[in-house]
C-alpha cells in the first residue's frame, strides 16, 4: 500500500499542515533578526528589500519542494529526498544536519528568545529557567498522541497570530499618528550600495533563517491526508502569507523605535513595544510575543523527530529511535530534547544561528537540485501523473539556487571559522555512512 493510499481519510489535514508551516516560520527570526541586521545596515529600505528577497527565495524553494512532495510522499524531508534521488550517504548526512542544525539549533534559539522576552515581561522569572522549562514542557506535550499534537499545534498557532495581529494594529496606529517615522522605510542615498556589501550576506542569512520552516510539512508527509497535494499547497500558501506578515512586522519595528535603540538588541519586539505603548505596555507585549514563540517551538519539536524516525526505519543501528507509541516517536523526541538542552547550555545565539544555517541551506539546495535531477531522468514520471508541479519551471529552482548560493558565499567570507564548523558537520556523517550502512535494514 502506498503512502498516498494509506493516508486517504486519516492523518493530518491541510489546516494543520498550514499551521505547522506558518508556526515554524513565524518565530525567533522575525522577533530577533532586525537588531543584528541594523549593526551592518542603516537603511530601512535596504532591510525591507532583504526581507522581500528572502520571501522570494523561500517561495521558489517551496514551489520546488511542493513538487518533490508530490513525487516522493514520505516523511523525512531532505533525508528522504537526498537518499532516493542521489545516494543514501547524502541522505544520512541530511538527517544529521536536520537533527542538529535543522531542528535542535532552531528550537534552542526560539527557546532562548522565549526566555529573553518572558524575562522582559516578568523580571522575576530567570531567563535560563524559562528557556529550559518551555522546551521540556512542550516536548512532554507532544509525547501523547497525534491527535493531541494536532490540537496543541493548532491552538498555539491561532493564539500566536491573534497576538501578532494585535501588535501590528498598535504599530500601524502609531505610524499613522507620526507620519515622519515612515521616512526610514523610503529609499535613501546609499541604500542600494549597502545591499552590495559582503555584510549583506550575513544580514540575508538572518532573513533566510527567519523564513526557515517553509518546508516543515515535508517532514510529516507520511502522516498527512492526500500528501501529494496537501503538503505542496500548505508550503506555497504558508510562505506567501508569512512573507507579507514579515514585511508588515519589520516596518512596524523600524517605525516604532529609533534604529540606535534596536541595533544589537535580541528582543527588538520589547524595545518597539516600549516606544509604542510605554514601559508597562511593553512588558505586556513582551509576554505576548513570548507566548507566540511557543507555537514555533511546538511546531519544530513536533516535526523534527520524524526525520530521526525515518533513519531508524532504514538503519538497524538506529532502530530504537523508530519505535512509536500512539503514532508518536517518543525516543526520537527525547533525543532531540537532550540536544536542545545542550545547545541552550553552551551556545551563544548568533554563533548557533550562523553555524546551523550554513549546512541547512546547503541541504536545501541539494534538495532543489534534486527536482532538476528528477525532471531530467529518462524514466521520469509523466508530469500529468504528478498532482503538483512547479510552475514556471526551471525559473523557481534556479532563482533559489543562485540567491541561496550568493548568501552562503558572503557568509563563508565573513565568518570562515563558523562556516568551517558547519562543513565538518556535513562531512562526518558521510564518512560514517559506510560503517552505518552495513547495519542498514533489509
Amino acid at each position: 500500500m502506498s503512502v498516498t493510499d494509506k493516508n486517504k481519510g486519516c492523518g493530518i489535514g491541510f489546516l494543520t499542515c498550514l499551521s505547522l508551516v506558518t508556526a515554524t516560520m513565524v518565530g525567533t527570526g522575525v522577533f530577533t533578526s532586525l537588531g543584528f541586521q541594523l549593526q551592518d545596515l542603516k537603511s530601512g529600505f535596504s532591510i525591507l528589500s532583504l526581507w522581500i528577497l528572502g520571501g522570494l527565495i523561500s517561495l521558489c524553494g517551496a514551489l520546488s519542494y511542493a513538487e518533490l512532495a508530490a513525487r516522493i510522499p514520505r516523511s523525512g524531508g531532505e533525508y528522504t529526498y537526498l537518499s532516493e534521488i542521489y545516494h543514501p550517504a547524502l541522505g544520512f548526512m541530511a538527517a544529521a544536519v536536520s537533527l542538529i542544525a535543522g531542528f535542535a539549533a532552531p528550537i534552542s534559539l526560539s527557546a532562548i528568545a522565549f526566555g529573553t522576552y518572558w524575562n522582559a515581561a516578568f523580571p522575576s522569572c530567570p531567563t535560563r529557567l524559562s528557556t529550559i522549562a518551555v522546551v521540556v514542557l512542550i516536548s512532554l506535550g507532544h509525547l501523547g498522541s497525534l491527535k493531541r499534537s494536532s490540537i496543541l499545534q493548532n491552538g498555539v498557532t491561532a493564539l500566536k497570530f491573534l497576538l501578532v495581529g494585535l501588535f501590528i494594529i498598535f504599530g500601524i496606529t502609531s505610524a499613522c499618528c507620526h507620519p515622519d517615522s515612515i521616512r526610514i522605510l523610503l529609499p535613501q542615498r546609499g541604500s542600494l550600495a549597502e545591499l552590495a556589501r559582503p555584510t549583506s550576506g550575513i544580514a540575508l542569512l538572518f532573513v533566510l533563517y527567519s523564513y526557515s520552516g517553509w518546508n516543515a510539512a515535508n517532514y510529516l508527509a507520511s502522516e498527512v491526508r492526500y500528501p501529494r497535494k496537501t503538503v505542496g499547497y500548505s508550503l506555497v500558501i504558508g510562505t506567501l502569507g508569512v512573507t507579507f506578515l514579515y514585511l508588515v512586522l519589520n516596518a512596524v519595528f523600524l517605525t516604532a523605535a529609533p534604529a540606535n535603540d534596536l541595533s544589537g538588541v535580541l528582543n527588538v519586539g520589547s524595545v518597539a513595544a516600549n516606544h509604542l505603548i510605554g514601559a508597562i505596555g511593553g512588558r505586556v507585549m513582551s509576554g505576548i510575543i513570548a507566548l507566540g514563540l511557543v507555537a514555533s517551538i511546538s511546531a519544530m519539536i513536533w516535526a523534527g523527530p520524524r526525520v530521526t524516525q525515518c533513519v531508524g526505519e532504514d538503519y538497524r543501528f538506529f532502530a530504537p529511535l523508530a519505535k512509536k507509541r500512539n503514532e508518536i516517536p517518543q525516543r526520537a523526541i527525547l533525543l532531540q530534547l537532550m540536544l536542545v538542552l545542550g545547545m541552550v547550555a553552551f551556545g551563544s545565539f548568533e554563533t548557533v544561528l550562523i553555524f546551523a544555517q550554513i549546512p541547512l541551506m546547503l541541504c536545501l539546495m541539494l534538495g532543489v537540485v534534486g527536482l532538476i535531477v528528477c525532471r531530467q531522468r529518462p524514466n521520469k514520471t509523466p508530469l500529468e501523473d504528478i498532482p503538483f508541479t512547479c510552475p514556471l519551471y526551471p525559473i523557481p529552482p534556479v532563482i533559489f539556487l543562485i540567491c541561496s548560493g550568493a548568501g552562503l558565499v558572503y557568509s563563508v567570507i565573513t565568518k570562515p571559522l563558523i562556516a568551517l564548523a558547519g562543513g565538518v558537520l556535513m562531512l562526518i556523517p558521510i564518512f560514517l555512512h559506510r560503517w552505518i550502512s552495513q547495519k542498514r535494514q533489509p
